[in-house]
Order: structure tokens, then sequence, then C-alpha cells
């Protein structure tokens, strides 16, 4: 099965892309281009390397097998996290406390290199601040009281709520407990993506879209292979996460079976009454509750409420997708059981094992980003930032990171896919306890 073509009728109805203005394709590369530094993939974490390596004075080109920001970074829930996926175990276990609190301080970062774009390079992209977590049962409350706990030890300001004060962070029947705070929040991620390739082009960035790496030959200048070009570059940065191997088998065969894709979904609701939305998610914070297959939802900028949620560990999309997320809208916000849904999309994201991030080196001049697990759009940014002072040299923030060790997926190529399928039913069971 070609993910890429599942993935790319799962793009035909997303909000994100009819609520922006695309420019015109960037022509493919049909020619063979010398650069420093060639990218593969033009989503958050390649366009965020790209601009950060330019800045530095270095020529960079950047190859995307589709658009920009057609994958996971122009499709997501637009919901910028502070924090990792994992928690914080698996770094305090493999790094130990100083580096694992110099992990956290870097999911802060994370959060201000997004509005420090944003303001640098003029980007409007529908920037929110304020996230609130959720709780659907006593059990799940007791879990989230004691993350939110973390988050204020690790500085956090969190504003907590339940039983009757509950609709003061969020107004719905489904959930027992909430938490909120300040640091996270929310975006238009293709809006935003569209806005990080302006201002890597405007750093001197070449970018050419329709342009797949089907082949890599390493050694001290890389050779980036295409159907009708080649790059031959100093360092190579692959941030094409779970859709790289779809090209290029090949490219970075060592990595690519640490990650998985994972469906998710998301329908996109007609505008709401902006009354309505201030009552439902008072401060128009993002939405997440704290089960491990997870609802995700925030409104948009013209009142639509976008809900996530729904994923899939086979790669299919489940049948009836849009009765089933409606389904699951109406058990958080019953007022909206009726209201016409006109948007449904999904897409692939990558995770890892152990959900948290992989960044690491093949070889001396080959970096890697990929595992962000679905907080990727902070996470890809930082990402990118790092691979940059890296390849300049100053690899110290970089190596907190490749230096966690991360496993395969187990199973091999045709088994692992049903095996996390199987993991996965084990924790929705666990959800509904």
């Amino acid at each position: 099965m070609s993910l890429i073509r599942s993935d790319t009728q799962l793009n035909q109805k997303s909000y994100y892309e009819v609520s922006v203005q695309r420019p015109d394709a960037l022509a493919p590369l049909e020619d063979t281009l010398d650069a420093d530094v060639v990218v593969v993939g033009a989503g958050f974490s390649g366009l965020s390397a790209a601009l950060e390596l330019a800045q530095r004075g270095l020529s960079v080109v950047v190859l995307e097998a589709d658009r920009i920001g057609s994958g996971a970074s122009g499709r997501n829930g637009g919901q910028a996290i502070v924090g990792y996926a994992s928690g914080m175990g698996p770094f305090e276990q493999q790094l130990g406390a100083a580096d694992a609190q110099r992990a956290w301080d870097m999911s802060i970062d994370a959060i201000d290199l997004i509005d420090a774009r944003i303001a640098a390079h003029g980007i409007e992209c529908d920037r929110v601040k304020g996230y609130v977590y959720v709780a659907d049962s006593p059990r799940k409350a007791f879990a989230l009281h004691e993350e939110m706990e973390g988050l204020k030890r690790r500085g956090i300001a969190v504003d907590w709520a339940e039983g009757a004060d509950l609709p003061r962070l969020i107004n719905s029947p489904r959930y027992v407990a909430a938490g909120r705070e300040q640091c996270s929040g929310h975006l238009h991620p293709l809006k935003y993506a569209l806005g990080l390739a302006r201002a890597a082009q405007a750093a001197g960035v070449r970018i050419f879209e329709h342009t797949p790496v089907t082949a890599l030959q390493r050694g001290a200048t890389l050779v980036a292979s295409t159907p009708k070009g080649q790059v031959r570059a100093r360092f190579g940065v692959l941030a094409g996460n779970c859709m790289l191997p779809e090209y290029g088998p090949r490219v970075a065969p060592e990595v690519a079976p640490r990650i998985m894709p994972v469906g998710t979904y998301i329908v996109g609701t007609a505008p709401l009454d902006p009354e309505l939305c201030a009552r439902l998610i008072p401060r128009n914070a993002a939405v997440c509750d704290n089960n491990f297959v997870l609802d995700y939802f925030r409104f948009s900028a013209d009142a639509r409420l976008l809900f996530g949620g729904r994923v899939s560990y086979t790669t299919r999309t489940p049948t009836r997708l849009e009765d089933l997320m409606r389904r699951r809208m109406g058990l958080v916000f019953p007022q909206l059981g009726n209201v016409p849904i006109e948007y449904v999309w999904g897409g692939f994201v990558d995770i890892s094992m152990n959900r948290a991030p992989d960044f690491g080196r093949l070889g001396d001049n080959l970096y890697y980003l990929q595992g962000f697990s679905g907080h990727g759009v902070a996470l890809t940014g930082l990402a990118g930032k790092l691979v940059a002072e890296a390849v300049a040299g100053q690899a110290e923030r970089f190596d907190v990171y490749a230096r966690l060790k991360h496993r395969r997926f187990p199973g091999g190529a045709l088994l692992r896919t049903p095996s996390l399928a199987l993991g996965m039913l084990w924790h929705r069971l666990r959800d509904v306890l």
C-alpha cells in the first residue's frame, strides 16, 4: 500500500488548504546544483533548518516531494504544546536530571521561537495563547492533577478546575477535571508553514516542489538524486519523517524503522456563533484530553470547531469517518451534535517507540529529525534551529537529543504495523475503563 496515495486523498477536504491562498507551485529541480546544505522536506523542521542555516550564511537547497507544508506540518491540529509526548521519563532515565532539565527548558524555547519568528517575519497565522488539559474519569483526573503539579514544579502556572467550577475552563459534560496553562496554545499550521517558506526564500534558500529524493549517496560530498536532477552538498538534513521512505526507501534505512506512520483525522464544522464558542471554551484555548488515544480540539479564527482524534495505526482510513468524528464531537459538546461538518481531512504523523523525539547523525555530515509524536508544531522549529547550530559547529544542544536511545518497532516490515495495532487496541480498552 502506498502511504503517499492514501495521504494525498486524505487532504482533499482540508479546512487549512481552503483557508489559505497558496502561491503558484515552485518548479521541480531539473538540474545539478551545488550547495552547502541540502534539506529533504519542506515542512516545519526542514523549513526551520533551511532558514536558520541561510541566516548563518550557508547556501541551502530544499527538496520537497509534494508541496510546501503538504504533509503533517500543514494538516495537524495546530496545537503548539510545551514538553514532550513521552513526558520527561525517557530524558530523566537516559540523560540524568541536569540534561533532562535542559531538554525541558528547550521545549519552552520551542514555544518562544514560534512567536519570535511570527514577529520577525510578519507571519499571520491566527496565533492564540492558552491550553486546557482535560480528564474524563476520576482515575484520569488524578493522573492529570499529578501532571499539572509537575508543570507547576517546572515553573508553569496552572489554573485547576473540577466539579461545578469546571465550566470556567471548559463547558462540557464529558470531563470531570481540567487544568489550563498559558505557555502552550494554537495557530493555523499551514499559514505558519507558508510564512516560514517565504522567510527562508527571502534569506536566499532555494526550494523545489514536486521533487522527491529517490537516492542519497553518502560521503564527504552528499549527492541527493531526484527524478530529473541532483544536489551535491557538504551537509544534509533529512526532514521527511514517516513519508521519506515512500520515495527513497534506501535514503535512511537505519532510522526509518524507529518511527511509525499514524493516521490522525480532523473535522471542521460550519462557522458557529462566537458567543457560543466563548461559552464552550472560555478564552479560546486549545484543548486535549489525557487518554492514550486522545481527542484534541480548538476553534478556528472564523469560529469553526476543529475537532481531531480517531487515530489509525494500520494506515487505513476508518470507514464512515465523518460519522465517527461527529459522534465523538457530540460526546464533548452535545450542543453541536447537529452542526454541519464542512471539512474532513487527515494525514500521517510519525511516532517513536517511546514517544520521545529522535534526532541524530548518520556519519559526520548527514542529520535526521523525526519522532515528533504529536508535539511537532513547536518541536520541529526547535529541531531545525538545533541542527543548524550543529552544522555550524555548535552541537551541544543538538546532542542532548542525539544521546537518547531509540528502538525499532518490533515485527519487521511485515509484522510491525499489525503488532502496533494490537498494542493500541489494549490502550483503547484502558481508556474506557
